[in-house]
């Protein structure tokens, strides 16, 4: 008996409605014609000098005086301080909820865009569920790499809860996702996901 296709030939799906369907991340992409991969990446690594003291300062009394138990406030206290930080040292533009339309099956709003030589996405998981958040940030990899212009091997991704963060990229030339299994928490390792950022935008 065949399997029962999981997206609906003629109907319209944002990015958003991706993290809202009750199935695995692997049988959402082969439905869009990719595959997924989990496993330990190697992520670009910043070899230069930078000083994270300030900002991890800053994020750390922030999270001792604002109750971080909603979206709001793990956006505004640890995710934007942390890619406006990024955004600056690169001197490159972030893009904050911007639209994107490829077709009726990719479209929608991306949460954070630093365009740089490998554009990075991140996306903020809602209710704090990172498998279905990666669901999301997978499919908008995809839109971001048919939407840049930009021609690579490698469109870097992003999904956080503010304070955990999980990292993957997209592979056009073999239609693949690749999922990273290691998770990295802030603020103990601010200054790990900012090399990480930093190596892909640089």
């Amino acid at each position: 008996m065949p399997r029962r296709s999981i997206l609906v030939p003629g109907e319209s799906y944002t990015f958003s409605h991706y993290f809202e369907l009750p199935y695995p991340t692997s049988d959402i992409l082969q439905e869009l014609g990719y595959s997924l991969v989990k496993q330990n990446l190697t992520l670009p690594l910043f070899t230069g000098t930078f000083d994270t003291q300030p900002l991890q300062a800053s994020i750390e009394e922030s999270i001792s005086l604002v109750d971080l138990s909603n979206e709001t406030a793990r956006r505004e206290v640890i995710i934007a301080p942390m890619l406006l930080y990024a955004s600056k040292f690169v001197q490159k533009k972030l893009r904050i909820e911007y639209p994107i339309s490829i077709n009726d099956q990719l479209k929608g709003t991306v949460d954070y865009l630093l365009e740089a030589n490998h554009n990075l996405l991140v996306i903020e998981a809602k209710q704090s569920d990172l498998s279905r958040g990666f669901t999301q940030l997978a499919v908008e990899m995809i839109a971001v790499s048919q939407w840049s212009g930009i021609e690579s091997d490698r469109y870097y991704g992003a999904v956080t809860t503010g304070d955990v963060w999980k990292f993957g990229f997209f592979q056009p030339s073999t239609q693949t996702i690749f999922e990273d299994i290691t998770l990295y928490t802030v603020p103990s390792n601010l200054s790990k996901i900012l090399e990480i950022v930093l190596g892909i935008l640089l």
